[in-house]
C-alpha cells in the first residue's frame, strides 16, 4: 500500500528549518491558565444564559445545555486535571472539553438561532479563542467536525417546541454570515500557523546554537588533553622530578575531567537534536543497555559509582535506537546524581537505583533516586523544552529530549517525586516481537 504523500504547501508549514512542528493539544499550558479558562466558562455560561433568555432575548436559550458547559468548564479546574499537565489523561480531557464547549456548543446554539448579529459575533469570537488554546491542526479538525455533529444532532433530533434551524433552513443563514465566519476562519488559521513557526523557528535557533556551541567547547578540551599527556610523558622521562607522584595525580585526573566534558558535550549535541530525532528499529535488550550505560558513565568518584544499584527483575527487548536510549540513561543519571549532591547526599548504596522489569505485557525502566525530589508545582513543566528546575545551570532540554526519544519508540515516561524525599522516573515500553 503507497503511503498517503503530504502537499508541498503544507509540508513547507509542517517543517522547517529540518525542525518538524510538534502537536501541542494545549498551548502555553500552566494550572494557572486552566483554572482562568475553567472559571470562565463555569460563570460565563450561567451569565450568558440569562442574558440570551431574560434580556437580549434571542429564538433559542437552554438552561439545561448551559448548566451542562457550566459543570465542564468546572472540571478543568479539578486538581486531577492540573496537578499533571504533561499526563495523557489531561492531554485528552481538556481538548476534549474545549471542543464541546467551543466548536459544538457554539454552532450548535447558532444554527439553533438561525444565525443574527449576536450569534455570528459570538461564532467568529469562538474560533479566533479556539485557536489561540489549542494547536492550530486541532483547531481546524475541531471547528469542522464541531460544526458537522451540531448540524448532523439538529436535524435528526426530534421537533422542539422552539423552531430549529434544520436544512431547510440553513440556505437562510445568509451568505453575509457565510462570508464573515470564513474570514474569521482564515485569520484564526493564519495566525496559528504564525504563531506554530515562531515557536517552531525559536526552537530550531536556539537548539542549533547549543549544538555549535558544544562543539567549540572540544577545542579547548583537546588542549587540556594534551597538556595532561605532555605532564605525564615528563613525568616518564624524568622519574625523579620532585613531587612527580603529585603531578601523576594531576595529570590523570585531568584526563578524567576532559573525558567527563565530552561525556557532557555529546549529550547536550543529542539534546540540540531535540526535534530532529530520526526513528530507528533497532532490537534492544534492556538490561544489556542499563548495564552498559552505567559502566561507561563519567563518575566524578568511586562512592558516586558505588551508589547505584541495577536490578534486572524481568529482561526484556524493545525497538529504538540503542544510541539515543543511551543518552536518556546519561541524561537520567546525571539528574539524578545532581539531586543526590543538592541534597547533601553521602551516596548510600542503592541511593540511585536503575530497576529493569516487565508490567501488563509492556518494558519498564524505573530510575529513582533519594534526591531532593521535584516540587509538584514544577512537575507538568519539566519535559517542555528550555524548562528547568535546576535555573542555576539548566537548560531545559534533557527530559524533553529523553520524553521525545521514549515517545519515538512509542513509549511514555512519566515522573512521582515529594520534595525533598526524592523522584522515581518510570520509561513504559512495548515489547519487541519475535
Amino acid at each position: 500500500m503507497r503511503k498517503a504523500r503530504v502537499p508541498p504547501w503544507l509540508s513547507r508549514h509542517l517543517i522547517a528549518h529540518g525542525v518538524p512542528s510538534p502537536l501541542e493539544p494545549i498551548l502555553h499550558p500552566s494550572p494557572w491558565r486552566l483554572r482562568l479558562i475553567g472559571l470562565s466558562l463555569l460563570l460565563g455560561n450561567p451569565l450568558f444564559g440569562w442574558i440570551w433568555s431574560s434580556w437580549l432575548v434571542q429564538p433559542y436559550e437552554s438552561p439545561w445545555l448551559r448548566g451542562l458547559m457550566s459543570a465542564l468548564g468546572g472540571v478543568l479546574m479539578l486538581p486531577p486535571v492540573i496537578s499533571d499537565l504533561s499526563s495523557p489523561v489531561t492531554r485528552v480531557i481538556v481538548p476534549v472539553i474545549t471542543w464541546i464547549e467551543l466548536p459544538f456548543f457554539f454552532s450548535w446554539m447558532y444554527l439553533n438561532n438561525a444565525g443574527g448579529a449576536a450569534w455570528l459575533s459570538s461564532m467568529c469570537a469562538m474560533i479566533l479563542i479556539y485557536y489561540h488554546l489549542t494547536d492550530w491542526r486541532i483547531a481546524t479538525a475541531g471547528t469542522v467536525s464541531g460544526a458537522l455533529v451540531a448540524w448532523g444532532l439538529l436535524n435528526w433530533l426530534p421537533h422542539q417546541s422552539v423552531p430549529l434551524a434544520g436544512l431547510a433552513n440553513l440556505a437562510n443563514l445568509g451568505a453575509v454570515d457565510a462570508v464573515v465566519i470564513a474570514f474569521s476562519w482564515g485569520c484564526a488559521i493564519l495566525l496559528g500557523l504564525s504563531s506554530a513557526n515562531l515557536r517552531r523557528e525559536h526552537l530550531a535557533h536556539t537548539l542549533t546554537t547549543i549544538g555549535i556551541m558544544a562543539h567549540e567547547l572540544r577545542t579547548p578540551l583537546s588542549t587540556a588533553a594534551l597538556i595532561g599527556d605532555a605532564i605525564q610523558l615528563e613525568i616518564e622521562r624524568q622519574p625523579d622530578l620532585p613531587r612527580a607522584q603529585q603531578f601523576e595525580k594531576l595529570a590523570v585526573r585531568l584526563h578524567g575531567l576532559v573525558r567527563h566534558m565530552n561525556h557532557q558535550i555529546d549529550t547536550q549535541i543529542a539534546n540540540a537534536k531535540l526535534l530532529q530525532l530520526p526513528r530507528y528499529d533497532q532490537r534492544i535488550l534492556a538490561s544489556k543497555l542499563v548495564n552498559e550505560v552505567t559502566s561507561n558513565y563519567p563518575f566524578q568518584s568511586t562512592r558516586q559509582r558505588e551508589c547505584v544499584q541495577v536490578l534486572i527483575r524481568t529482561d526484556f527487548v524493545f525497538r529504538a535506537s540503542f544510541t539515543q536510549f543511551s543518552q536518556v540513561l546519561d541524561n537520567m543519571i546525571k539528574n539524578a546524581l545532581h539531586s543526590l549532591m543538592a541534597a547533601d547526599s553521602k551516596y548510600p548504596l542503592g541511593a540511585l537505583r536503575i530497576e529493569v522489569g516487565v508490567a501488563r505485557n509492556r518494558g519498564r525502566i524505573v530510575v529513582a533516586d533519594d534526591g531532593m525530589g521535584i516540587d509538584p508545582a514544577l512537575q507538568a513543566k519539566i519535559f517542555k523544552p528550555f524548562f528547568s528546575s535546576n535555573r542555576g545551570t539548566g537548560h531545559g532540554l534533557g527530559l524533553a529530549f529523553c520524553q521525545q526519544v521514549v515517545q519515538s519508540a512509542g513509549g511514555r515516561i512519566q515522573v512521582k517525586s515529594e520534595f525533598a524525599v526524592g523522584a522515581i522516573f518510570t520509561i513504559d515500553l512495548p515489547l519487541a516481537g519475535s
